[in-house]
């Protein structure tokens, strides 16, 4: 074999384990990335304010919620409108959660096997809302190169480890090479179908970093139907009152 067919040879080889001219030593640290995703809308303290709009084919309905975080084991939302829903209120701390429910005045404790059920009605999930579980420590990462790809773009898969307890089969990530930040985030089932489709759009710069300030939900096996996720405003590590992540704090009125 003369030297010019065997570079050829490793050259279509090359470009067949690493399409996109992407080579594995130019390959940054998937779990590096993986951790970008996690925290894109936490730090050392966040606060929120936010627009949910779910809408199905035969009605539609906008909530407006306040969001406070601390660090990736403390999350409560209060919404604030409208009247029907306004002073529900969600709270968690690491692994536990609660939700308060002002009309009857109770708070009920959320069990584990309702962690992947629907939060308020919507298409995201209690996990997706208060980010229980995590992407970087819940999920096996490595990159893949899909027969469509474009430049410019990390694509991830997501699959759960054993000890994870999740509805999903896999998660496909796409991500932007130059500043980790996603682009979608598709979900699949055990049987290897496309069950959703989270899009990141609209980015924006809050406070120095720049971030989608929309994402929206598709349920893929569910014709009209989307939720759609708005960021008004976002600001990061503030000092916040002790009492925020409190159980005293899901009734207190405002």
């Amino acid at each position: 074999m003369t030297v010019l067919k065997y570079t050829i040879i490793l050259f279509i080889m090359h470009a067949l384990i690493f399409p996109g001219g992407v080579r594995a030593q130019d390959l940054p640290d998937v779990r590096t990335i993986i951790d970008r995703v996690d925290r894109l809308y936490r730090s050392d303290t966040s606060y929120a304010e936010v627009e949910m709009k779910v809408k199905s084919r035969h009605w539609e309905r906008t909530l407006a919620m306040n969001i406070w975080t601390e660090g990736m084991d403390r999350t409560f939302i209060y919404i604030t409108s409208p009247k029907k829903e306004a002073g529900m209120a969600t709270l968690r701390i690491k692994t536990d959660m609660w939700n308060y429910f002002p009309k009857i005045n109770k708070v009920m404790k959320v069990p584990p096997s309702m962690m992947m059920g629907s939060w308020m009605g919507s298409d995201f999930t209690n996990d997706d809302l208060v980010k229980e579980s995590s992407l970087l420590n819940d999920y096996n990462s490595r990159f893949i190169y899909p027969a469509q790809q474009e430049p410019g773009y990390y694509y991830i898969e997501l699959t759960p480890k054993v000890s994870t307890p999740s509805v999903w089969g896999k998660i496909e990530l796409t991500i932007r090479r130059e500043d980790y930040i996603p682009v979608s985030e598709v979900y699949f089932n055990e049987k290897g179908q496309r069950m959703r489709l989270m899009t990141f759009k609209d980015i924006k710069d809050f406070g120095g970093r720049l971030l989608p300030a929309v994402l929206e939900m598709v349920p893929l096996h569910k014709k009209g139907q989307k939720t759609v996720i708005r960021y008004r405003t976002i600001r990061f590590d503030e000092k916040m009152p002790r009492d925020v992540f409190t159980l005293r704090n899901l009734q207190k009125r405002r």
